[in-house]
């Protein structure tokens, strides 16, 4: 099995680092709620809601966001250039060192 390490950013400022297993086609809101982080994830990673959203701080080449998820991006709050879907990215060894910042809620 191999770990990558993620840094998540939560709504406070506060840095938190995640290992995270490349061989269980885990993405990066389950890697976040399984840390107990507050992401949502209410629509089970189908990419139907915003409640995973975050900003992709570090460097990263990442998969080109679909169509579902650019359309669920319209519809967010806050939505910035570097925003993505959490449940969109899937953990793998590329983004080993990972940094991401956690959306403020719309609420």
């Amino acid at each position: 099995m191999s770990v990558i390490n993620i840094t998540v950013i939560d709504r406070e400022g506060e840095s938190h680092n995640l290992e995270a297993p490349t061989d269980m086609n885990m993405n990066l809101m389950e890697v976040c709620k399984s840390y107990e982080l507050p992401v949502k994830g209410t629509c089970g990673g189908m990419a139907m809601c915003a409640s995973c959203h975050c900003y992709i701080e570090s460097d990263h080449d990442l998969n080109e966001a679909s169509d579902d998820e650019e359309d669920m991006l319209d519809q967010a709050f806050f939505v910035e250039e570097n925003s993505r879907l959490g449940c969109q990215i899937f953990v793998e060894d590329s983004l080993d060192g990972l940094v991401v910042r956690l959306a403020d809620e719309s609420e």
